[in-house]
């Protein structure tokens, strides 16, 4: 496994292990046992894992995602540590980091941030040169439902645009909050907006942000 992708898979584990199975998180819904079993069945079950994106397979993720997060939490923690079956994609290091580096790292704020006593992370500029690599390449996936036009921009001016479309709403901060807002954390993520009032409302409270 790469560098970034090891590194936040380990902090994850390390975060849900110490928050315990019934904290909060940010995913609606979720608490870190369903968080954990989340990103278990993603890498472990490709059978079910394709409900995350296709409607038409959504009921046997549920179904198979609840299976494993009945089973014991030491055992979703330990399965994540260590990683995916011998022969999955997961294992190769491309694959790993192109997937999983920014997965871990949403899902460890997910955890994070819903605890009453967090604390801001700093990240390495390694790593935030990564995380916004990623996001370049990605934006305008995660930004193709925005109510409006949506540029992203790092506070040394970089940008990317995540939609096309008129009013434009520009939302500036590094590239990790960028990630937690287009990811749909959009009142957890530490970004400034700037365009037309009522576009930077729409943005901010829009549900369909993220994949």
């Amino acid at each position: 496994m790469s560098t970034h992708a090891k590194r936040e898979r380990l902090l994850l584990a390390d975060l849900l292990e110490a928050v315990g199975p019934d904290a909060p998180t940010l995913c609606d819904g979720w608490n870190a046992r369903d968080l954990a079993a989340h990103v278990v069945v993603r890498e472990r079950r490709a059978d079910a894992a394709g409900g995350i994106l296709i409607k038409q397979l959504a009921g046997r993720l549920e179904r198979v995602q609840a299976e494993f997060a009945a089973k014991p939490y030491e055992e979703l923690i330990q399965l994540l540590r260590t990683g995916p079956p011998r022969f999955s994609p997961f294992n190769l290091k491309q694959v790993d980091e192109a997937s999983n580096a920014v997965e871990f790292y949403v899902h460890a704020e997910d955890v994070r941030r819903a605890q009453p006593d967090w604390t801001p992370r700093e990240l390495d500029l390694v790593f935030a040169d990564a995380l916004w690599s990623r996001l370049e390449r990605m934006a305008r996936v995660v930004g193709r439902k925005a109510p409006v036009g949506l540029v992203l921009r790092r506070p040394d001016g970089q940008t990317a645009v995540a939609h096309r479309g008129t009013p434009v709403v520009t939302v500036t901060g590094e590239p990790s909050e960028l990630l937690m807002f287009v990811f749909g954390r959009q009142e957890a993520a530490d970004v400034e907006l700037a365009g037309d009032k009522d576009a930077v409302a729409r943005l901010h409270e829009a549900k369909q942000l993220g994949l």
